[in-house]
């Protein structure tokens, strides 16, 4: 059984992966989108944009019981027993 330190250290581990994938997709989507060449200021406005995103998947959407909970939802919507 995982301790609450190891739950920790896994939420911490899985947000920082998340802000780094995050910050480099949206470099890339404004290099390729854009005409602007690379700036430490373009890293620092992606960080800001991916670092809520970041925080809504690893809490929410990680959550291990929200696929539980989303699909007794998407049941009773459908009215599946």
């Amino acid at each position: 059984m995982a301790t609450k330190k190891d739950k920790w250290l896994q939420l911490i581990e899985f947000l920082v992966i998340g802000i780094v994938m995050g910050v480099l997709e949206d470099v890339i989507a404004i290099m390729l989108a854009t005409d602007v060449s690379f700036s430490w200021r373009i890293v620092f406005v992606a960080f800001f944009v991916a670092l809520p995103f970041a925080f809504f998947s690893e809490l929410i959407v990680d959550h291990p019981r929200f696929w539980e909970i989303f699909g007794k939802g998407e049941k009773k919507a459908l009215n599946i027993k």
